[in-house]
């Protein structure tokens, strides 16, 4: 099949698309990273179809903040590009990014078939946990906007399907109205050959384990309300002088207060370019991820790739990825007391949570993005009929 993929960025795009190559299929990525950092992430440069300057003006509008005021300009200008190069050609599929698809939909309509991706919980869904989180932490934090929501709702009903990637994602279309037959669910995956742990690197974990130092919790991914810091700072609070907490990643503005006063078990990590996490991964005991909303959460996918036993929520992809009490738990947003008692029951039961991470090398396996490019074919080929 000939297939665009349309995506402002990189997010996983990349990665389905090596692994829809590897298959056999003629990809063109329409997105603003530069050809040349193709070959980094395993493609040719002729694979993309870069709108490089609206790259760089969006990394310089992230330095300053100003994201969210350049939002329109930056989609809808990344939008009519990409409308006008994807027109170029003929396609059997086009497979584009909420907030990015909507003029390259208006311009192709009838004459291929659209696979839009939101990769999060429909907007309005996400828009109200954020409102509530807000209410609940009393800080100012971003949420998505009207323009926003309203462009997404457009290209929900334009696109021919819907692409989701967590049952809790597929379930929040459902809610809101829009109708299951248009919805197409796609779990993610990892890259396993990167993520997975080495006997030796599991052994030592349960050694370390057995041997009675502080568990080490860790947190990967942007520090924020949304990936569920006011719970985190609680959980850490409770369990300050048993547990050593780890959290690597970049810290929004809106977290930096609640950041500067955790507990000292907690130690905080800069961003970390993706090679360089399996080390961090191996490095700990146990991963924890109170997340208020999150479409899938990679994150979880390596923490399971590593054999970390996983405590999260409900709301990303933790119900897809966890076997509950056999390699983590499913636990409910805003309540950190039960986070609290399942981390105190893993330093109380070290034996138990030794065995876990051996059986979760052992009987666990998570998806490979051969696995996820495997199953997007199928799903293009039924939705191209």
């Amino acid at each position: 099949m000939k297939i665009a993929i349309v995506v402002p960025g990189r997010f996983h795009a990349f990665d389905l698309a090596r692994s829809l190559i590897e298959r056999g299929h003629q990809i063109r990525i329409f997105t603003t990273y530069p050809r040349w950092a193709a070959r980094r992430f395993g493609l040719e440069p002729g694979v993309l179809c870069s709108f490089w300057p609206l790259g760089i003006l969006d990394r310089a509008a992230a330095r300053m903040g100003l994201s969210p005021k350049m939002e329109a300009f930056h989609l809808t200008s990344f939008g009519k590009w990409a409308a006008r190069e994807v027109s170029r050609e003929s396609w059997d599929i086009v497979h584009e990014f909420s907030g990015a698809g909507e003029e390259v939909i208006r311009a192709t309509r009838g004459k291929t078939c659209h696979l839009l991706l939101r990769g999060s919980a429909h907007i309005r869904t996400q828009a109200e946990l954020l409102r509530q989180e807000a209410e609940r932490t009393r800080v100012t934090m971003e949420q998505p906007s009207p323009w926003i929501i309203k462009r997404e709702e457009r290209e929900y009903a334009a696109a021919d399907y819907m692409v989701v990637i967590s049952r809790f994602c597929y379930n929040s279309f459902v809610r809101q109205g829009v109708p299951a037959e248009k919805l197409l669910l796609l779990p993610l995956g990892v890259d396993t050959r990167a993520f997975r742990a080495s006997e030796e690197m599991i052994e030592r974990r349960c050694q370390r384990i057995l041997s009675g130092v502080p568990l080490t919790v860790l947190t990967t991914g942007q520090v924020s309300f949304r990936k569920g810091l006011y719970d985190f700072a609680k959980i850490a609070n409770a369990c300050d002088g048993r547990m050593r907490f780890r959290w690597i990643g970049v810290v929004r503005e809106e977290a930096r207060e609640t950041v500067r006063k955790l507990p000292a078990c907690v130690q905080m990590m800069a961003h970390q370019p993706q090679w360089t996490l399996p080390r961090a991964y191996a490095d700990a005991d146990v991963f924890l991820l109170p997340t208020i909303e999150d479409g899938y959460a990679l994150v979880l996918a390596q923490a399971s790739a590593n054999s970390l036993p996983i405590l999260t929520t409900t709301n990303c992809s933790g119900p897809d990825i966890i076997h509950e009490g056999q390699s983590g738990w499913v636990l409910p947003i805003r309540n950190p007391e039960a986070f609290i008692k399942r981390l105190l029951w893993c330093d109380a039961h070290r034996e138990q949570l030794a065995r876990m991470v051996r059986d979760i090398a052992r009987k666990f396996q998570p998806r490979n993005w051969s696995d996820v490019a495997a199953d997007f074919e199928s799903l293009c080929a039924a939705a191209a009929v």
